[in-house]
């Protein structure tokens, strides 16, 4: 009988992260239910909760960040860096590692070098249309590389698509919708505004959204949709009096587990460009408003261009996501139902949604080639 596959995992910090690698570990086993898996994170990113609630063994290695600035901290990183290497190798050993899997963040880096130092094969999977410095440094000793954008730069990509979960990859909004809307409190027959800063929420998204809305609230008949808005977790919004807010058709939660049901439930979308709500929503085909973050290095602008372009989606700087926007534009697009169909269509246009299972492919079949000592190319 051929020996089960070893597959080690790596990536986490946040849900853009560690979704797509329990995407590719649920493809993997789907497709090699004899197949190990376990998964590398740091401790204090959200892997720790995220990974064994989806029932896969992790361990953790110390978060490496490179200082911006000089600072005790610099003279300090060779030294843990060296130390997160060590703590990467000893778990690729007890894993009898066959292939080790990199999504990026911080653990990627120590575990790809690990991998190098150890001959074990190694796949990355870039998320953004900008690539993070982690991948780049396994790009260029990869087995194989797989994107979810054009265009990443990275040596020997290939175009794959964003791994996504099943129950998002396999969503029919249409047929979900009643009862995504009756399961999240909604009102199943007026039109439904989702809005979502991500794990971490927005603020500046939050604050004007609320400000909008209450003066909506207070015009003749009001808004004329439902909101549903999910705030980040530790971010609910409060009236002045500290309880919970309350606004016609406004309805709050904190987290949703499970943005397919969020999907299956609005008619329109309101949400950061990260790379993860990019490829879902254009895989599902919602329309949405994209609002880049304003900060970093730029990848989310570059994650909504193609989806803008098609027309699926409409950017908006987030100096200009604004209450004026919000009372000018938002009513008008959420009884616009033709533009919607429109965007609609426009969006699916842009949607894969055969990603996890291409890298399970992949991953696959550099882990059986490792295992038969055949040598994949690594480098390009």
């Amino acid at each position: 009988m051929t020996p089960s596959p070893s597959v080690v995992m790596a990536g986490g910090g946040t849900a853009g992260h560690v979704s797509p690698m329990l995407a590719i570990a649920d493809a993997v086993r789907a497709a090699e239910p004899r197949a190990g898996i376990r998964m590398v994170g740091t401790p204090t990113g959200m892997e720790t909760r995220l990974v064994p609630a989806a029932g896969y063994e992790l361990e953790t290695i110390a978060r490496v960040p490179l200082p911006r600035r000089p600072s005790p901290d610099l003279l300090k990183l060779p030294w843990r860096f060296a130390a997160a290497v060590r703590g990467a190798r000893r778990i690729l050993r007890r894993a009898e590692a066959d292939v080790v899997v990199g999504v990026g963040g911080y653990v990627c880096t120590p575990v790809y070098l690990a991998a190098r130092s150890l001959s074990i094969p190694v796949v990355v999977h870039e998320a953004n249309a900008k690539a993070g410095i982690a991948n780049k440094v396994g790009a260029r000793f990869a087995a194989a590389v797989g994107t979810a954008f054009e265009d990443t730069g990275l040596p020997g990509a290939e175009l794959v698509g964003m791994p996504m979960r099943a129950r998002i990859a396999g969503l029919d909004r249409a047929a979900a919708r009643e009862g995504a809307r009756s399961a999240l409190g909604l009102d199943p027959r007026i039109p439904t505004l989702v809005v979502t800063g991500g794990s971490s929420g927005a603020q500046s998204i939050n604050r004007a959204l609320i400000a909008g809305l209450r003066r909506l609230a207070a015009e003749p008949g009001g808004p004329g949709f439902q909101t549903l808005h999910v705030t980040g977790q530790g971010k609910a919004m409060r009236d002045d009096d500290g309880t919970a807010l309350s606004l016609p058709g406004y309805h709050q939660v904190e987290y949703v587990d499970g943005m397919d049901q969020a999907y299956a439930a609005a008619d329109l979308l309101v949400a950061r460009a990260g790379a993860g709500t990019v490829c879902e929503v254009a895989a599902v085909g919602l329309p949405s408003i994209l609002v880049p973050l304003p900060i970093g290095n730029g990848e989310q602008a570059l994650n909504a261009r193609g989806l803008a372009g098609a027309g699926g989606a409409v950017v908006v700087p987030d100096a200009e996501f604004t209450a004026d926007y919000v009372v000018r534009e938002l009513p008008q697009l959420l009884a616009d139902t033709p533009r919607l169909d429109t965007m609609a269509a426009a969006a699916g246009s842009q949607g894969r949604r055969d990603a996890a299972a291409r890298m399970a492919g992949i991953v696959l079949d550099t882990a059986r080639a490792h295992t038969a000592g055949e040598t994949p190319q690594m480098g390009h």
